[in-house]
């Protein structure tokens, strides 16, 4: 017989497994580091220039950042912030290297979610902040999910509870309660309403003087934060169910779109969320703050089956919450929820493969323009960098052959340029 006794103790067999594997994977202080990236990668992969351009133009203006020389002389390594810096001050052919972004606009959020697990969220969600960085943009990213698999690839593995969407939720119920009792003290008519209370196990943890800030960590990307999860914070989803309980009229669902209504405009171009493989508190969190659903699904058929299921139950999950009406208040979205766009991506496709290709054809069949053109390729590169907690843009060319990294990073080039078009096209419109 086996009690919580002994999977306590199973869970801390594995954390030391944890600790061996970012051991290797990491710095030798346990703290992910980006490396640098050579001037060809630099010049033809991120600029899209030709390298001898570049390499002209680093020799003609001194101000440039020069990046670190080999001891043979032969390449240049460039930090991110180099790049970045390289960025602002180049321009080829009178045209601008910084990324199109729409002038008076808040940052962009998408959302990467279906309730298949192993669709490919994490790793999607992963691959997209990092070439929307590389790309000039600056990124947040958002864990809704407790398995904290971006969180632990973006080298964050000690993370309290209080600093996940669970803290936010409950900050937010704290301080939706506290604006509610107030309205109702101040009524016009003059007739106190009845006090909601909010027991003191909850206020007690002192959510609610969290600031905006408190929640918001930075990773190995410069231009990269995260708002981070943990397995902690599972609990999320009976501890939304007593919220709403201690609150009926608390508008739960809008909690994390509040939080990020409070962030500047200009503090972020683009936030991404990684959903959990459920429909639940913390993914209706998340679905109800983007403005665009990015919806992965392997090539398999049960995988197509749960997509089907995926979007059919959020559109009814979607449907009761327009029930709620302008009573509710919901931050600057408003009901019934609406998206700018809907994208499906296919994951783990292999072209040489009969069945993924028909499925592929299902898809375009099915949903139209809504199914992105470029599916994610299953490639050596693409296991690798699973297996070892990092994206393809993270992983040295030179650790395998530069054919395999190349195919595997020209599929996340060809799905990240294809993502931004449709970002793009969206942004007017939010």
């Amino acid at each position: 017989m086996y009690t919580h006794e002994d999977l306590a103790r199973l869970q801390a067999q594995s954390l030391k497994m944890q600790s061996w594997i970012r051991q290797q994977t990491f710095s030798p202080e346990n703290i992910k580091t980006l490396r640098r990236f050579s001037s060809w990668e630099v010049s033809e992969l991120i600029f899209q220039i030709n390298q001898s351009t570049f390499r002209g133009r680093l020799a003609a203006e001194p101000d440039l950042p020069g990046g670190e020389v080999e001891p043979d002389g032969r390449q240049r390594w460039f930090s991110l912030d180099e790049i970045n810096e390289l960025r602002r001050k180049m321009k080829i052919n009178r045209k601008t290297l910084m990324p199109p972004r729409p002038a008076g606009k808040r940052a962009f959020r998408a959302a990467v979610a279906n309730f298949k697990g192993g669709a490919g969220k994490s790793t999607v969600a992963l691959h997209l902040a990092h070439a929307a960085a590389l790309d000039g943009y600056r990124v947040l990213v958002v864990d809704f999910d407790p398995q904290a698999t971006l969180s632990h690839s973006m080298g964050l593995t000690d993370v309290a509870e209080d600093y996940t969407v669970w803290g936010i939720m409950a900050r937010d119920l704290i301080r939706e309660t506290d604006r509610m009792n107030a309205a109702a003290s101040g009524a016009a008519s003059g007739t106190t309403l009845p006090r909601r209370q909010i027991p003191g196990s909850i206020r007690d943890l002192g959510l609610g003087e969290l600031r905006h800030g408190d929640f918001i960590k930075t990773t190995a990307w410069s231009t990269i934060d995260i708002i981070p999860s943990c397995a902690n914070a599972a609990f999320v989803e009976f501890a939304s169910a007593q919220y709403r309980h201690l609150n009926p009229e608390w508008s739960f669902f809008a909690a994390v779109s509040r939080y990020l209504d409070g962030l500047g405009d200009d503090d972020y171009d683009l936030i991404l969320f990684d959903c959990p493989p459920a429909i639940g508190y913390q993914s209706m969190n998340a679905v109800f703050a983007a403005d665009m659903l990015y919806i992965p699904s392997g090539p398999g058929y049960w995988e197509y089956d749960s997509t089907t299921s995926f979007i059919g139950q959020l559109a009814e999950a979607l449907e009761d919450l327009s029930g709620f009406g302008a009573t509710f208040p919901a931050g600057k979205i408003s009901l019934p929820k609406a998206f700018a766009d809907v994208r499906f991506l296919m994951t783990r496709y292999e072209p040489g493969n009969d069945l993924h290709r028909a499925m592929f054809e299902a898809f375009r069949k099915v949903f139209g323009e809504h199914v992105a053109e470029h599916p994610i390729e299953m490639t050596r590169a693409v296991e690798q960098s699973g297996r070892f907690l990092s994206s393809v843009y993270e992983i040295d060319y030179r650790e395998m052959t530069r054919e395999t990294w190349r195919r595997a990073r020209a599929s996340f080039d060809r799905a990240y340029e294809e993502f931004k078009g449709s970002v793009i096209a969206a942004w007017d419109r939010i």
